[in-house]
């Protein structure tokens, strides 16, 4: 029963999705063979392009903050919560959040050809389904603190689905996510995890989320000034490994077996 109402939020989540964001299907969220009039999402077209690409590497390296760059077996570069610098390659796509200038710049470089803002300006969801070759991008909308309050759909986390891979970066957090929220994630290999403890979400929260989620890689960001042990400290289920290097080459085929955070060089 658990089982199948957790397949039951699945569902529902996609069926509510807009339909212009069901144009190119995720392959990292399942629909159960065994719900009422729900049938499997045909792999072809550019769902079937990102899975020819499974036996390929993606790299991720750590950047700055919030930024993360991410490169697919392809060459397409993206980059997260983009504050106007991605390293010396110019980005094919950028996406921001928009809590705090570190977060995004007003200014884009002329030549980034896709900029995705996790809030609309104009009110209500941001709502993102891009394909670019071999990578997809969507969004799960979330809330942001503002003036005391709390403002809807203010921030994105935005989910990049490459090579098999489903990456999602969280960007600037505010709260606990519910069953809705997570039913839209769906799978996630590697987690992009804020870990200040305070401008964001609490550790504690931000260690829950990525503990129900499960991720066999989580890469901490937004770490402030604080210790990371401080996080490490509330991730028991997960073992921890130091890179001496900023970049983290990865495949479906080379993820660890036990979930994992890894502290990139510069976090």
């Amino acid at each position: 029963m658990r089982r199948l109402a957790a397949c039951a939020a699945l569902f529902a989540a996609f069926a509510a999705t807009p339909a212009a964001a069901q144009m190119v299907p995720s392959t990292c969220i399942a629909i159960a063979e065994s719900l009422p009039r729900a049938s499997y999402v045909a792999m072809d077209g550019p769902a079937a392009q990102r899975y020819a690409a499974i036996d390929g590497d993606v790299t991720i390296t750590y950047v700055t903050h919030a930024t993360y760059r991410i490169e697919s077996p392809n060459g397409v570069v993206a980059a997260t919560d983009f504050a106007g610098f991605a390293g010396e390659t110019t980005p094919d796509i950028v996406t921001m959040n928009k809590a705090h200038s570190s977060h995004n710049t007003p200014y884009p470089d002329p030549a980034i050809p896709h900029v995705l803002l996790g809030w609309n300006p104009e009110g209500g969801p941001a709502e993102h389904a891009l394909t670019v070759d071999d990578m997809y991008v969507r969004n799960v909308p979330t809330d942001i603190r503002s003036y005391g309050g709390m403002e809807a759909d203010g921030n994105s986390i935005f989910i990049f689905e490459v090579a098999g891979l489903c990456i999602g970066h969280l960007g600037h957090l505010h709260h606990t996510l519910t069953n809705e929220d997570y039913a839209r994630i769906g799978r996630l290999d590697i987690l992009m995890v804020p870990v200040d403890g305070g401008m964001t979400m609490s550790q504690e929260g931000m260690g829950e989320i990525a503990d129900r989620l499960r991720s066999s890689i989580v890469l901490p960001m937004h770490r402030f000034a604080g210790p990371i042990e401080r996080f490490l400290d509330r991730m028991p289920g997960f073992a921890v490994e130091r890179r001496d290097t900023p970049s983290l080459t990865i495949s479906v085929r080379t993820l660890p077996r036990t979930p994992t955070v890894i502290v990139l060089k510069g976090v």
